[in-house]
């Protein structure tokens, strides 16, 4: 047993890992039809660039009190929601995705332990929650995608109370499901137009990072 959670420990994030195992077993155990359980994305992996700036700069707000809550919108494969978790376990964290898929994934999260996780199948351009509901609105590798720049920019400013942080591709690419690329002048003009007060950038290889103080 302990040689088999010291191996656990090195290749996978070890609570995130077991609270899916549980949450999954909790909804398919002794099922004849159950799917295949998806541990790998919970494996162990350098940070990409983009999400070690993100990650240094919501350490920087935390320690300064100005976020305890995140709102991440398209989490996807959690590229960076599960190290958000892992570097920041007793943050009230809400995920929202328009694929059911990825919602139910992150809901075998939260149903085997880690209740700072509330997922939720929502479209970020038409959900109804509450205005400031979040300190921080996190939206990362997901603007690129969405038709509606306007109204994605809008209900992101409406529900943020302190900041919101954005990456998005810097050069063009092959990817066809990216459909636009933002400029710094395009998201500086977007986000204060919609009634952010100030916007910072960031660079790394390949994309362009931008926090936008409410």
């Amino acid at each position: 047993m302990y040689q088999q959670r010291s191996i656990m420990e090195q290749q996978y994030i070890p609570f995130l890992t077991e609270a899916y195992q549980r949450g999954y077993a909790m909804r398919y155990e002794g099922k004849p039809d159950a799917p295949e359980m998806k541990t790998h994305y919970f494996k162990v992996r350098e940070d990409l660039p983009r999400v070690q700036r993100v990650l240094g700069f919501l350490q920087g707000i935390a320690a300064a009190g100005q976020c305890g809550s995140l709102l991440d919108v398209g989490s996807g494969r959690g590229v960076f929601l599960f190290p958000l978790l892992r570097d920041f376990p007793q943050m009230e964290v809400t995920s929202i995705d328009i694929l059911p898929h990825r919602v139910e994934l992150l809901q075998y999260v939260r149903d085997g332990g880690v209740t700072n996780l509330h997922p939720l199948l929502a479209d970020i351009c038409t959900w109804d929650a509450p205005d400031k509901s979040f300190d921080v609105v996190t939206m990362l590798e997901v603007m690129e995608h969405i038709p509606d720049t306007q109204a994605v920019v809008h209900n992101a400013v409406r529900l943020a109370r302190n900041y919101i942080v954005v990456s998005v591709p810097s050069k063009p690419d092959d990817n066809p499901e990216h459909i636009h690329l933002f400029s710094n002048t395009d998201l500086e003009r977007l986000f204060l137009s919609n009634g952010c007060k100030s916007v910072k950038f960031m660079s790394v290889t390949n994309h362009r990072i931008m926090t936008a103080y409410v």
